[in-house]
């Protein structure tokens, strides 16, 4: 059996800083809202706005939205939706730390219009790991992983301690 593939903490430390760049270069004068969707984007979304200043920066809860409840049960502990400002007629950016299949993307979409209606929506993601199962692509990404339908990309981002960030692609 392979050993998991693993991606340190320099390599994805580059990956946020071309993010955040590409990100400002879209939008070097016009305001943002950067939400991280709980819970693999907010640690991403939180250092993007350490690097994007001043970039308001909020949480997006999910799991009222997801489609998967009978497996993936919604979680005792989660971070609840905080909106910064007002989303009506304004450009967010929906962050996340993988993206996958585009489920999660979908149920972002829903949850944000419960808050109004922005002028424009976009998507940034630390990994796209392919195997799309919707039509969703994001508009920025740090890093592209070819992974197979019975292997799992896990994204540690240590909000404490970015040396400890790491990326690991493992069996499900």
């Amino acid at each position: 059996m392979a050993s998991p593939k693993r991606i340190g903490s320099a390599e994805i430390h580059q990956a946020i800083q071309q993010l955040a760049s590409a990100i400002a270069r879209r939008h070097d004068s016009s305001p943002l809202i950067l939400l991280g969707i709980a819970n693999g984007g907010i640690t991403l979304a939180r250092r993007l706005a350490a690097a994007l200043k001043p970039a308001p920066c909020g949480v997006l809860d999910i799991s009222f939205h997801r489609d998967d409840t009978a497996r993936n049960p919604i979680p005792k502990e989660f971070a609840p939706t905080q909106i910064p400002a007002d989303v009506t007629g304004a450009t967010v950016v929906l962050i996340d730390d993988v993206l996958f299949s585009g489920r999660t993307v979908k149920a972002a979409l829903d949850e944000l219009f419960d808050h109004g209606r922005p002028a424009k929506v976009e998507l940034a993601v630390l990994v796209d790991r392919g195997g799309r199962r919707l039509p969703v692509a994001a508009d920025y990404c740090g890093l592209t992983l070819d992974a197979a339908d019975g292997q799992k990309v896990v994204v540690v981002l240590d909000p404490q301690d970015p040396g400890r960030d790491a990326i690991t692609v493992r069996p499900a």
